[in-house]
């Protein structure tokens, strides 16, 4: 008995659709298959190696922040402590003498 078909006038046979797969030599495709995996976790290590560094950099960058951060207060109240202020009794309404800031 004939499995063909007939669809659209052209007779079709069963079986895989598409193109036959070539010989491959197994060894070669094997080996392309190891210098793929190779590349791949050398692209991976050097991801991770740039990823690090970002990292590290970042977290120096807020260590420099909390620094500055922490002497923020200390800066206020020694800025504050050179301010001046000389009240005129005399005088209701201020000059360009009674305010005297020293930063």
């Amino acid at each position: 008995m004939d499995d063909s078909k007939v669809v659209g006038g052209k007779v079709k046979k069963p079986g895989k659709r598409g193109r036959k797969p070539a010989k491959i030599d197994l060894k070669a495709k094997l080996e392309r298959s190891r210098q793929s995996a190779r590349e791949c976790r050398a692209r991976k290590k050097l991801r991770y190696q740039y990823l690090e560094e970002l990292v590290s950099s970042r977290e120096r960058a807020i260590c420099a922040l909390r620094e500055e951060l922490e002497m923020a207060p200390k800066e206020v109240n020694s800025n504050n402590n050179h301010v001046i202020l000389q009240a005129d009794a005399t005088s209701t309404e201020p000059s360009d003498e009674t305010l005297t800031l020293t930063l």
